[in-house]
């Protein structure tokens, strides 16, 4: 692998999440369990660290881990909102079925909706990870998805 690598190299598995060079990712939830793959290839595609809570600034995207004894999904999602820039998505990340800490899809469905997101896609990212792309209302607006 190369110090740079191409954007549109199909074998990293962060090219299904759409993220495009320059772009700031904020990670929110991130612990030993998270995908180490996954991060890196963020990263190799935006050409920018992945930043986390304590980032003063907004960002394009949030990439939340959460898993089921994370506490309150909509609390989650909406403090995410919080770090977005106008048009911003959010990457929910929750285990795979039968993985420990899984999330049932009508939970992720429920707290989305509450929290004002509008729920576009699912997509398996990584082995133990399955990730639910979350628009905010103005990004819902604007076509993007």
């Amino acid at each position: 692998m190369s110090a740079t690598a191409d954007p549109a190299d199909k074998s990293n598995p962060a090219h299904r999440l759409g993220f495009e060079e320059g772009q700031i990712v904020q990670e929110l939830g991130y612990d030993d369990d998270t995908d180490q793959d996954l991060r890196e290839g963020i990263e190799e595609i935006t050409g920018t660290d992945l930043v986390d809570e304590d980032y003063d600034d907004v960002a394009d995207a949030v990439l939340l881990w959460h898993r089921e004894e994370d506490g309150d999904l909509t609390d989650a999602l909406v403090d995410a909102q919080e770090y977005l820039a106008d048009g911003g998505l959010v990457w929910l990340l929750t285990p795979k079925t039968g993985r420990d800490g899984h999330v049932e899809a009508h939970e992720i469905a429920d707290a989305a909706k509450t929290a004002g997101l509008s729920q576009t896609s699912s997509v398996a990212v990584a082995k133990d990870w399955a990730g639910t792309r979350l628009a905010t209302p103005k990004a819902a607006k604007s076509g993007k998805r």
